[in-house]
Formats: C-alpha cells, structure tokens, sequence
C-alpha cells in the first residue's frame, strides 16, 4: 500500500489529469490554459508545470488516461464478426454515462485537424486503430457466412460510413438534440447489418 507524501503526489497528479481532461473537453487544448485548470485544482501554474513539464506534457498525460479508461470500458476484442457490432449500444451507453471523455476526443479531433496541434498523431491513431479493428470484425463476418460477400473496398466503405455515422450522432448528443444515442446507433446497426445480409 502506498502511503504517506507520495500517495497524496499520486493523488494530486491523478486529480490534475481530470481537470485537465475537463477543461480540454469544455474549452479544447488550445482555449484550456493551465491557469484555468490549475484555478479548479486549486494549485498555481508551476505546479503543474513541476508535475507534467508543460502543457502538452499535461495534455499527452491526459490522453494515456483517456486510453486506459477506454481500453476498460470497450467491447470484447474476441467476440467475432456481427456479434461484435450488435454490442455497440454499450459503447454508447458507456459515452452518455461518460460524456466527458466522449466530449473530451470529439473536442480534441475537431482541434487536430490543424497539422500542427499536438493530440493530431494520436486522434489519427485512434481512428487508423479503431477502423483497422472493425474491418477485420466486418471481414470474419463474410468469411463466417454471416453476410453477403463484400470486396476490400465495399467492406472499407462500410467503415468508414460508419465512423461517420457515429462520430455525427455523438456530436449531434453532445450539441443537446433530444436523442437516445444507444437506441439510434442500434437502429443504425440493424439496418446496417440488414442490408449487409441481403
């Protein structure tokens, strides 16, 4: 068990990442000064600039929690095919139970679209990472049988559409529309699922 004035160090890091991740979420890496968030912890600047060297130190810091936490809230990597794809209402009901962290990535990708904003390798990752997956969940599902054949490109297409789709309702939550995001993202996957079996 770890005690003493490195627990509280622990504790104190730990609290800064949130904040940060919240101030980055509401007002985006380049409007989040680290006076703003160092104001919600209730510590100075040079404190967190002791802690994380810099900004971006801060920013990087925030964005390998953000990965922790999503790796443990995610679906199953193991499950095969349309049974991987009929489980993302759970993801969603993950991001509206968190709309944090889901508001926190949508922010930063909107912001790393400039080529010179540091989260832009990682946002690029996420989504090379993210497609590369549901191309091979979409993939196994026409080698089981599952659904009509697709071609490389039909099966790419469908991923990309997807992302969209996705990326659009997510936003569109975010920005306050009256929707039930689980409830139309599972709509959309049925339809989808539909139509890559006829």
């Amino acid at each position: 068990m770890v005690r003493g004035p490195y627990r509280k160090g622990v504790q104190r890091r730990e609290r800064i990442i949130r904040t940060a991740a919240d101030v980055f979420g509401e007002l985006g890496y380049l409007g989040g000064s680290l006076r703003a968030i160092a104001d919600r912890v209730g510590a100075s600047p040079a404190t967190l600039i002791q802690y994380f060297g810099s900004k971006e130190g801060l920013l990087t810091a925030v964005l390998e929690d953000w990965t922790a936490q999503t790796k443990r809230s995610s679906m199953p990597e193991d499950v095969r095919g349309l049974a991987y794809f009929r489980q993302m209402r759970g993801l969603m009901e993950f991001h509206v139970e968190h709309r944090g962290r889901l508001e926190l990535f949508i922010t930063l990708a909107a912001e790393a679209t400039n080529p010179g904003h540091p989260a832009r390798d990682f946002i690029q990752q996420r989504y090379l990472t993210g497609r590369e997956l549901w191309t091979g969940k979409l993939r196994e599902a026409v080698e089981d049988g599952e659904i009509a054949p697709l071609t490389d490109a039909q099966i790419d297409a469908e991923i990309r559409t997807l992302v969209a789709v996705l990326d659009g309702l997510e936003l569109q939550w975010l920005l306050g529309a009256d929707i039930d995001l689980p409830d139309l993202v599972a709509t959309y996957l049925d339809r989808a699922i539909t139509r890559w079996t006829t």
